[in-house]
């Protein structure tokens, strides 16, 4: 699972979001395109192949081509050429080698799946179901954007990254025992293409050809004039499928058949609906690997479902499962002192989490007229009184978020700089005006009282000059037509926040419910785009690039993606393609700024809280590596079963 965020996700904070992980995990789906989050396989990284290490230098160990054109050969690619690894490291500096394998971690998973096929729209597919396949290179968890050889042993690439040539390892296996071949990854690439999420189309834009140049190297060409900064890796986080299994099983159908993929893990046992048991494979092709030692360590991987929260938690009372990530801050401050907790065989730990905060808001349907003017969304939001909300339902466990690249640098600060008004001045058109004039906004800071009757008289007033006026205590526009929305929700839970939102948009006018779905409801009414307002996060990444295209560019904003808001601006599309073309870290950093500032001043949501460290639970049987990696606790990859702990808690009766 490693890199991988799953349901019991820990970027997600309170309620709501248990609905939400399931929203980005379709982000997941969209075959693995975000290298933080989705370009990561699902096993060892590799640095068994005597290659050149690059360092700082990205273009050590190059070669000269006959045109004189530089050709880099290595173990692993990032975006601007800095690798932590040499090629004969001996494993990840954040693991334990010698950690002992065995035993089970489990969790619990919110409503239910019918599908084991994470990579179509069709179906409600298992929480993780993307475990049983590697791509070509993974990621670490203690570099922003490094990648290394998986099941390829080495990347070839021209300095310019016009194209790039990945050497699969001979050993590299399904778990059938079959070869992975070239014509695998090039069948991998067009089935994604033609048949996978809809919004892939936007990422493979640049790619212009994949072929098998034998059996086991593959080319990947890209598009003349495209941004080809990070198309390598973009590639070498694909998923590879086998061509031989697929060849007579219709790829676009929805199906609870176990795929044939070539990771740690294989599907042990299911009940639809109720859970699902994935079986680390002992004759996995690439257990030995030097990135592998270490990690991989529980021989089974559990989760259970609930259709609620409140149930999930009393099962963990009641030892149903042993590993819980708590985003329920009542929970957290309140519910932790049943009988386990206080006789120490329960433990809970508090971990730091170096990742950007993820950008958790209620987001606005834009596509929808009524809220066509920034001015109603940002009265809206207003609203939303977040302060006397931590005090009084989250007990001061979160901050405010305000930026979608929070408690990074990333983050967009005060006015724009030289550079970055460089890359605004060009599209001054089509961004709001206060970009130019005014610091990155921020939501003002409410009272501790639920109504803050200053931001309501604010909001009043640019209700009033959006042209809804009060009409019977309603907001009504000059067509007669009333202000009404509906927050579309799937936890009974997160009722306690939203009510309160409501109660003071009934005191500004706006005409507001609450709308309760399942599950399924929920993601179908999310693909379609039928709802007004939704909870839902980006896990934005330290090293952002095509992933973008996904969240807010305007080919994405009608079609199934995670552009949610629906986000059609050619000012944001400009931008996202300079995120893109950056050939600097200082330049992406200038280019996310913009990016940031710009939609902030759009106001496509209401933006909720953060926490900058995640808050666990669990049976006191497992141990980690300590400290454990910035950008991934690994709470599935990296932990495992402490046999002392086990005997310990059989002596005390508790197991």
């Amino acid at each position: 699972m490693g890199r991988e965020r799953t349901l019991f996700g820990q970027e997600f904070t309170e309620e709501a979001p248990l609905a939400v992980a399931e929203a980005a995990r379709v982000e997941r789906q969209g075959g693995r395109v975000s290298r933080r989050l989705v370009l990561a396989g699902l096993a060892g990284l590799s640095g068994t192949v005597a290659l050149p290490f690059v360092s700082r230098d990205p273009f050590a160990g190059a070669a000269r081509a006959a045109g004189g054109e530089r050709i880099i050969r290595a173990h692993g690619i990032s975006t601007f050429g800095d690798l932590k690894y040499p090629a004969d490291f001996p494993h990840l500096d954040y693991v334990n080698p010698a950690a002992p394998k065995g035993g089970e971690i489990s969790t619990w998973a919110l409503g239910t799946f019918d599908s084991l096929h994470p990579y179509i729209i069709k179906g409600n597919a298992a929480s993780s179901a993307t475990i049983f396949f590697e791509s070509l290179m993974e990621g670490t968890a203690d570099e922003p954007d490094a990648l290394y050889g998986l099941l390829a042993e080495s990347i070839e690439y021209p300095e310019n990254r016009q194209w790039c040539i990945f050497t699969l390892r001979e050993e590299a296996r399904f778990s059938d025992g079959s070869p992975v071949t070239a014509e695998d990854v090039v069948f991998t690439y067009e089935t994604l293409r033609d048949k996978g999420i809809p919004s892939l189309k936007v990422i493979f834009a640049d790619f212009e050809k994949v072929e098998a140049l034998d059996r086991r190297r593959v080319k990947y060409t890209f598009r003349e004039g495209a941004s080809t900064r990070e198309l390598p890796m973009t590639a070498a986080g694909l998923p590879v499928f086998s061509k031989a299994w697929w060849s007579t099983r219709d790829f676009s159908r929805s199906t609870l058949e176990a795929p044939l993929g070539t990771s740690p893990w294989v599907l042990e046992a299911m009940e639809p609906g109720r859970r699902i048991v994935y079986r680390r494979n002992p004759d996995y092709w690439g257990r030995d690997l030097p990135l592998n030692r270490g990690r991989h360590n529980f021989d089974r991987i559990r989760f259970e479902y609930y259709g609620d929260s409140a149930p999930a938690f009393e099962g963990f009372k009641g030892g149903s499962y042993t590993f819980r990530n708590e985003n329920f801050s009542k929970l957290w401050a309140e519910a932790y002192d049943f009988p386990a907790v206080r006789k120490g065989w329960v433990k809970r730990e508090e971990i730091p989490d170096g990742n950007v905060a993820p950008a958790q808001g209620f987001y606005f349907n834009l596509r929808r007229r009524k809220f066509a003017d920034p001015r109603v969304r940002e009265a809206i939001g207003l609203m939303f009184n977040f302060e006397w909300s931590n005090r009084t339902l989250f007990y001061g466990l979160y901050k405010r978020i305000d930026s979608f690249w929070e408690n990074s640098p990333l983050e967009a600060k005060g006015l724009p700089s030289p550079e970055e008004l460089a890359l605004l001045e060009p599209v001054r058109e089509h961004v709001p005006p206060e970009v130019f004039t005014e610091p990155a906004w921020s939501p003002p800071r409410s009272s501790e009282r639920q109504l803050d009757r200053r931001l309501l008289r604010k909001a009043s007033r640019l209700m009033e000059a959006a042209g809804w006026k009060i009409v019977g205590g309603v907001r009504t526009n000059a067509a007669g037509e009333r202000l009404e929305v509906e927050f579309l929700n799937v936890s009974q839970a997160f009722e306690r926040i939203i009510n309160p939102f409501i109660e003071n948009l009934g005191r500004l006018g706006v005409k507001a419910r609450l709308r309760l779905a399942d599950l399924p409801q929920f993601l179908e009414r999310q693909r379609k785009h039928d709802f007004d307002i939704i909870t839902t996060t980006y896990s934005n990444s330290l090293t952002p690039g095509l992933e973008l295209r996904q969240r807010w560019s305007s080919e994405a904003a009608d079609i199934p993606s995670r552009n949610i808001a629906g986000v059609k601006n050619k000012g944001v599309d400009a931008l996202v393609e300079a995120v893109i073309a950056a050939r600097s870290r200082e330049e992406m950093t200038v280019a996310v700024h913009a990016l940031d500032r710009t939609l902030r001043a759009m106001k496509p949501w209401v933006p909720q809280w953060f926490k900058d460290r995640h808050t666990v639970a669990y049976l006191d049987i497992y141990d980690h590596p300590d400290p454990l990696p910035p950008y991934d606790p690994g709470f599935f990859d990296l932990w495992w079963v402490s046999p002392a702990k086990v005997a310990r808690l059989k002596a005390e009766g508790a197991l």
